[in-house]
């Protein structure tokens, strides 16, 4: 038997159950197991906790051993109608007594039942939340403990459900609906179907001292630059008659700022009001500084130690300044203000880092890098995904990148009967508790596109009801918008225009991305918008075999790695014409070999996330925020991401990194013949330098001189008088108290020669080196 880990932690005992189990694999049907005891007769696999079946398969060879190379990802299909049985031994500790006692699930996917000595202690049905099971005189010292899970297939449980006509879903994700597993499992356009199973974050065993601060929640509720004014809420797990005599003290620090409070406890919950003088803020990445105070809370009894806990907060105020509708008589909003500051937000989506979540918290610091190194000071958790953990938001924390928060539901009209939203509600309940505390998540939303997919939007209880009721409730300081977009009853009632609508997701409706939809929409806010570009090419080799490496034609694993789980006949396997198509364009023609194909995709994707940052940054304050589609892939394939899954970084990922810096001279597009140079500044500091703008080919200087700025506004550096039906490079330069920092510009209409701007890489990349020209794609 595995040894096992024992923790001490502020007056708790965690036993880790992580590591060696045993499991069983079989197709449900069969019904080879009723009971823990009938596992006797089966053979077991080796397994990991945390883990994935499927990972569990390839290590013991009944899968291919890299699922994401070619189409073996679709092998993973036959398992979707097995049950699994996860089984393991473990000792309890001899000193165990009569102490409160808790197994921890802190993830199962999904459907499982829980035995503990062959005892039934409880069942689940939510990938995304923990479980826990109180076990307190049933574990034996005296001989090892016998743990055993079973996970249900979710194919099967939701083939007993009911989907009448007002219920609706993409083709490949009608059995999504009803169970609570990650969206994007069952196949979406930028991840494969692998409906898996598992014990995907750890298990613990949790033994418990009599005495416990069970929760706090800490609410700004003024803030002066003299004085932060908190409410911590507590409840405590305690000895009834220790409750007049015990006092709760909190202490706090960041720097040289400290606080402390202190309050005689008459129940087991309430509140403590503490000042802190001259408070250290938290700012968002560009802004500020991101100040994280640590507290110390104590229940003390005199001079005795009752419990004790430790949390680091983020002292800020944060609010999203938001109208229904917005027209050109009525401009509306939607704009985040931290600290009474307007926020021009820049930042990224965040989707699965893996098909297989147990792998996900290994990538976080890796994935995490890009985001920092880029200059995003936003990331909006996709609604597609799973909840990320702890772990992810300490990040965003430490670093000062705001996060948007959906609950998990996306593209689909979700049930409304009543078991289901207690479903809901006790899993918003448990998510909105789990990460209020975190400075760095500044919204809930509701859903991701599914007041897309109703006639009246305001039907739709879940977003309407349930989650705005559970903020309210457990986190009524933290701004709450029902859907992303939001179809607001004032912009239903004038026809569903999404031109009404502050917040958008502006997804491919002209040909190339300088059309007028992309440059003069009339969106404040767009929280999804993106170009597709081809993976490097060494990444390609890495996931296509060498017979299906070209042409991308009919290509069947081009196609599996569109994402299409339904092969040529898929809903997403118009994705790889797509990128050809985006090409021939903007180029007129699309190369017929791989390495110019991939080269010429990426200068084309690169461009477009370019101008659709610089059509915010240009528009500001009229445009308050981007959230572009996305940083990488969580897994091998052709997308809209800037890195692909193996972390070879695109082209845009550079300029991307260019232009959002907090400092950034940007050319707009012109107008009679003149175009503008803007100095935008996304900071609460005054900038000034000098500059100067280029002509690539001719090295003619267009434009040149000082520029100055006001905190966090845009200044007009000068104009450049340009011909009509000309395509040019603008290469522009400036320097900041001795910085150098570059960008430039693309004029003209499409089409563009593809190799004149290949061509051009080298004197892009004199600007701010970051990228080998030479191997871009490669």
């Amino acid at each position: 038997m595995p040894a096992v880990p024992i923790v001490s932690c502020e007056h708790m005992q965690t036993i880790s159950l992580n590591g060696d189990w045993q499991l069983y694999g079989f197709p449900q049907r069969d019904a080879r197991a009723v009971k823990p005891s009938d596992l006797a007769t089966l053979s077991p696999i080796p397994a990991q906790v945390p883990g994935n079946v499927e990972l569990d398969l390839v290590r013991a060879g009944a899968l291919p051993k890299d699922l994401y190379f070619a189409d073996n990802i679709l092998k993973v299909r036959e398992y979707e109608l097995h049950e699994w049985w996860y089984r393991r031994q473990f000792d309890a500790p001899p000193e165990l007594g009569d102490r409160r006692t808790e197994l921890l699930f802190e993830g199962v996917d999904c459907l499982a039942t829980y035995w503990l000595n062959d005892e039934e202690i409880g069942r689940s049905e939510n990938m995304f939340v923990p479980h826990r099971f109180d076990v307190t005189g049933r574990l034996r010292t005296d001989a090892p403990n016998v743990l055993t899970v079973r996970i249900a297939s979710p194919i099967l449980a939701a083939k007993d459900k009911e989907y009448p006509p007002a219920l609706h879903a993409q083709p490949c994700n009608w059995d999504a609906l009803w169970i609570r597993k990650a969206p994007h499992m069952y196949g979406w356009d930028i991840m494969c179907r692998a409906v898996s199973a598992g014990l995907w974050r750890p298990v613990s065993l949790l033994v418990h001292d009599p005495n416990e601060i069970k929760d706090l929640y800490f609410a700004l509720r003024r803030l002066t630059p003299e004085e932060a004014l908190l409410d911590v809420l507590f409840e405590l797990d305690t000895q009834p008659e220790l409750l007049r005599e015990a006092v709760l003290r909190i202490q706090g620090c960041c720097g040289e700022s400290v606080f402390q409070a202190e309050k005689q406890v008459f129940f087991s919950a309430g509140r403590v009001r503490v000042s802190v003088p001259a408070p250290r803020l938290w700012w968002p990445t560009g802004y500020g500084e991101p100040n994280l105070y640590q507290v110390t809370s104590r229940l003390m009894l005199g001079d005795e130690l009752l419990a004790e806990r430790r949390d680091s907060i983020g002292l800020r105020k944060a609010e999203l300044i938001r109208t229904d509708l917005t027209t050109a008589a009525e401009p509306g909003e939607f704009l985040v203000k931290i600290n009474d500051t307007p926020i021009l937000c820049k930042g990224s989506n965040w989707v699965p880092c893996d098909a297989f979540h147990s792998r996900d918290a290994e990538r976080y610091e890796q994935i995490f890098a890009l985001f920092r190194e880029s200059g995003c000071n936003i990331v909006r958790c996709w609604g597609g995904n799973v909840y990320e953990d702890h772990a992810f938001f300490e990040l965003c924390d430490r670093h000062g990148l705001m996060v948007w928060q959906d609950f998990a539901m996306a593209c689909a009209r979700y049930p409304q009967a009543p078991e289901f939203l207690d479903t809901m509600r006790r899993e918003a309940v448990a998510i909105v508790k789990k990460l209020r505390n975190h400075p760095s998540l500044v919204l809930w939303c509701g859903d991701n596109e599914c007041d897309d997919a109703y006639a009246r939007p305001a039907d739709n209880r879940l977003t309407r009801e349930v989650l705005p009721d559970a903020v309210r409730l457990y986190d009524p300081e933290r701004p709450y918008v029902p859907s992303s977009p939001y179809h607001a009853d004032a912009v239903v009632a004038r026809g569903n225009n999404a031109d009404l609508m502050p917040e958008r997701h502006l997804w491919r409706k002209s040909k190339h991305h300088k059309g007028a939809s992309f440059a003069e929409h009339t969106a404040h806010f767009v929280s999804e918008i993106g170009w597709h570009g081809a993976p490097n090419v060494g990444s390609i080799r890495r996931f296509i075999d060498n017979a299906h490496l070209w042409p991308w034609q009919e290509n069947e694993q081009w196609i599996t790695h569109a994402t299409s789980p339904l092969g040529k006949h898929g809903p997403h396997a118009y994705r790889i014409k797509l990128m050809a198509d985006l090409m021939q364009a903007f180029f007129g023609t699309v190369p017929d070999e791989l390495e110019p194909y991939v080269r010429a995709s990426q200068i084309l994707q690169a461009e477009a996330c370019k101008f659709f940052i610089e059509m915010t940054r240009l528009r500001k304050w009229r445009r308050t925020g981007i959230i572009w589609w996305n940083m990488i892939d969580g897994w091998p394939q052709f997308s809209d991401a800037v890195v692909d899954y193996y972390l070879g970084k695109k082209l845009a990922y550079h300029y991307i990194r260019r232009v959002q810096q907090p400092v950034c001279l940007m050319c707009s597009e012109p107008e009679d013949r003149v175009l503008r140079v803007v100095a935008g500044n996304d900071s609460r500091t005054p900038a000034a330098g000098t500059f100067r703008v280029r002509d690539a080919t001719t090295d003619e200087t267009l434009l040149e001189g000082g520029f100055e700025t006001a905190p966090n506004e845009n200044s007009e550096a000068g104009i450049i008088e340009v011909e009509p039906g000309r395509q040019r490079l603008f290469l522009i330069d400036w320097e900041i108290e001795g910085r150098p920092a570059g960008n430039h510009y693309l004029l003209g209409a499409p089409p563009f020669c593809p190799d004149q701007c290949a061509g051009w890489l080298p004197r892009i990349a004199e600007l701010m080196p970051a990228f080998d020209p030479n191997a871009v794609g490669a």
